[in-house]
């Protein structure tokens, strides 16, 4: 009985600390992995890099979109392109459980933006230079400071 039961705790170690159970090995086998990776972090660092990199595309995608949206439907897409941007800050910052995931989604987010306002040598451009694409530029990046300065909220503990 000793033996399976050191061998079973050997073996479920990370798992029963990770989700807090000291309870039998069965208990820590099958509830431990399943309980603790809903809610958290990717543990190696490539899978972290792999959220912050998903995280930079995104911003670009929503920068771009709502660079669009703003323009063509002026009180209503600029509404609507900066609550897509904050859905995407305060999403990026859940889903890593850190700042860091603001910061890539709207490093995204501004460049995608800043890359949009230049124009092309031929004077097209997607800002036309009104109040409603400098409310959409600094809107998001209001948007983006205070999720990143919004206080972490403590994971629950099974």
């Amino acid at each position: 009985m000793t033996a399976s039961r050191s061998s079973a705790s050997s073996s479920g170690r990370s798992r029963s600390s990770a989700s807090g159970s000291s309870g039998s090995s069965a208990s820590s086998g099958s509830s431990g992995s399943s309980g603790s990776s809903a809610n958290a972090l990717p543990v190696s660092r490539n899978g972290r890099y792999a959220w912050y990199a998903a995280l930079v595309v995104l911003g670009a995608l929503v920068g771009t979109a709502g660079s669009l949206v703003q323009a063509a439907w002026f009180p209503g897409g600029l509404l609507l392109g900066l609550l897509a941007s904050a859905g995407l800050f305060y999403g990026g910052m859940r889903a890593t459980g850190t700042q860091v995931g603001v910061a890539a989604a709207g490093g995204g987010w501004l460049l995608a933006v800043i890359l949009l306002s230049f124009g092309r040598p031929e004077g097209d451009g997607v800002f036309a230079g009104g109040i409603g694409e400098l409310l959409f530029l600094f809107g998001g990046m209001a948007i983006a400071v205070m999720c990143t300065t919004l206080s972490r909220l403590p994971r629950p503990t099974p």
